[in-house]
């Protein structure tokens, strides 16, 4: 049986997840969600997000990226050329499926997800990278915090797909 599919993201009200290749905000209580939910999976990203996260392979996470420069695969580093080949790859490695970004990453993926981890910021940032329209798909919502800081509210949702 294939292990379910999660995408992992922080997006403002207006979609935007990234400006000039990094993320349009420092929330430190999603970044330590991110890495805590992270931690011990498999995590599936592309190149962009691989190069501006040294750090992914710490923690006993089990990176898969996404690129067709092959000379970015190095121990414990897999590399892989599609999405489908991403989560081929995947699949035979332990924990669970994270997906990490980017755009492109996340567009492939959106239709095929079981579940988003979802930090939704509330506010309408600048920035040049989106996550796709999410809300037109079937989702339940089962778990909800509220939370916020001195610059953001913001909000962790987990959405689960509702299959017919």
């Amino acid at each position: 049986m294939a292990k379910p599919l999660n995408l992992i993201v922080a997006c403002a009200e207006n979609r935007v997840i990234g400006r000039d290749g990094r993320l349009p905000w420092h929330i430190p209580e999603d970044m330590e969600f991110f890495l805590n939910m992270t931690r011990g999976q498999t995590v599936v990203l592309g190149r962009i997000c691989y190069e501006t996260w040294p750090r992914v392979a710490l923690d006993g996470r089990a990176p898969v990226v996404i690129t067709r420069q092959a000379a970015l695969a190095r121990p414990g580093v897999r590399v892989a050329a599609t999405v489908d080949e991403a989560l081929a790859i995947a699949q035979t490695l332990p924990g669970e499926i994270m997906i990490c970004g980017g755009q492109r990453i996340y567009e492939e993926t959106l239709e095929r997800a079981d579940r988003i981890y979802l930090t939704l910021v509330h506010a309408e940032v600048p920035g040049d990278v989106f996550f796709p329209e999410w809300r037109h798909l079937n989702w339940r919502e089962t778990e909800r915090r509220e939370s916020r800081d001195t610059n953001y509210r913001f909000t962790f949702s987990t959405l689960e797909r509702v299959r017919d």
